[in-house]
């Protein structure tokens, strides 16, 4: 019997007992970041918060963790600064801002439900300034029946301007007479290129599917507007404008061209930019590859090179120096539990290596912000957060003695930010 993952994450909720989380608190001499794992095997679930040891990479979970969260939370963003934590819940069509202390605790300041329904993805760009939600079901017509699995239609991008000063989320900015940019069936994921000028969404117009739980209920049909291949929709950000907080945002432009096919047989799922704006990263899920494309001046995409990946590529992560071209390429393989490592020249990958993920399916990364060494990632079936180091010489993986660290069940992503030792952060 076959299940499907949703989008770059496994869109299920379980309720079983709760797992017993027995790490203790480290000392706060070593801390250098904040670690943020959401997990959905509890209803509602959960986020795992662990102070990150600068000198040794382990995590320890503080002692209020872990926090509540939404039905199903599926994917999760920081803000630039370090203030607020953004969780989108699948299963409420919701998207939680959380205050962040200065002891990394949390504090949930806002709710706010997304114009369509599941909600699969956040991406924030590099200012802070504008949140982008990825809705896999977009709303439906006056007077139609709302999209579900049992109806299913296109997704859709929501605009959410942030206000710089609160970190709140303000209306969200209109096209035309919509409130959201539809995009094409099952959508992925989405990233923002960091001059803040292009947004790009991966569509798989397929569903995902996996040998692996949870049961996710009812497996749609492809839509008959949707075509027969994956495809990834190209913006470019200006247009309409909103505020927040007096922070004014730029809507967005569909390219001409858009959205632009990844192949016959292709499901692209994740998709991450590199760190110049120059280049894209999209892994195909079906296809076990992993494309790069270069970004034209007008945000159009090229071809540049595909690589081999592991067996469904899942996440994707770029390291690199802030303001520099991303030096290498790592990419979450969920079906055989391995993370592939490529350094880049010119925006193209070249493999370097592959390491065990530290537990099974493996969805999500992330690199501590500071040291800018660790990498941390989700394991979703093993249910375990794996770490690792970055050999920053030859890119290398060489995972943690202390991985996988424990979490509350079915990790689903992670995110990190700076330890502020004592300023204002958040609360």
């Amino acid at each position: 019997m076959k299940f499907r993952i949703i989008g770059t994450r496994l869109l299920a909720a379980a309720s079983t007992v709760g797992v017993a989380l027995l790490i203790t608190s480290c000392g706060a001499s070593n801390t250098i970041d904040y670690v943020y794992v959401t997990s959905n095997l509890q209803n509602p679930g959960q986020i795992n918060v662990y102070e990150l040891n600068s000198e040794s990479g382990q995590l320890y979970q503080i002692a209020d963790s872990p926090y509540p969260a939404g039905r199903n939370p599926v994917y999760e963003v920081a803000s630039p600064n370090g203030n607020n934590l953004y969780v989108a819940n699948h299963d409420d069509n919701t998207v939680v801002m959380y205050a962040i202390g200065t002891d990394g605790k949390l504090y949930p300041l806002q709710t706010v439900t997304t114009p369509g329904t599941e909600p699969v993805a956040l991406a924030m760009n590099s200012s802070g300034t504008a949140l982008y939600v990825l809705d896999y079901y977009e709303p439906a017509g006056l007077g139609q029946p709302s999209y579900t699995d049992l109806n299913p239609g296109p997704g859709a991008v929501i605009v959410y301007p942030i206000s710089t000063s609160t970190g709140t989320l303000g209306t969200p900015l209109t096209n035309g007479a919509a409130n959201y940019w539809s995009v094409q069936c099952f959508p992925t994921n989405l990233t923002v290129t960091p001059n803040g000028n292009f947004v790009y969404v991966t569509n798989t117009n397929a569903v995902v599917v996996t040998t692996s739980p949870p049961v996710t209920g009812t497996v749609p049909t492809l839509p008959p507007v949707c075509p027969a291949h994956g495809t990834v929709s190209e913006f470019a950000v200006n247009g309409s404008t909103g505020t927040s907080g007096g922070q004014t945002v730029s809507g967005m432009t569909e390219l001409t061209g858009s959205p632009m096919s990844t192949g016959t047989g292709s499901e692209p799922t994740g998709i991450v930019s590199d760190t110049g704006s120059g280049s894209i990263y999209v892994t195909d899920a079906a296809l076990n590859q992993v494309y790069a494309y270069a970004v034209g001046s007008g945000g159009s995409l090229t071809l540049t090179a595909t690589v081999s990946s592991g067996t469904q590529p899942m996440g994707a992560l770029v390291y690199g120096t802030p303001g520099n071209p991303g030096n290498y390429l790592y990419v979450a393989n969920y079906t055989d539990g391995s993370l592939s490592s490529y350094s880049l020249s010119g925006g193209v990958p070249t493999p370097i290596g592959t390491v065990n993920s530290g537990a099974s399916g493996p969805l999500c990364m992330t690199v501590d912000p500071d040291v800018r060494r660790y990498v941390y990632i989700s394991n979703y079936i093993g249910g375990k957060v794996g770490g690792a180091e970055i050999d920053t010489t030859t890119g290398a993986l060489v995972m943690n003695k202390d991985a996988p660290y424990i979490s509350s069940g079915q990790p689903t992503c992670v995110a990190a930010i700076k330890h502020v030792g004592g300023n204002p952060n958040g609360l």
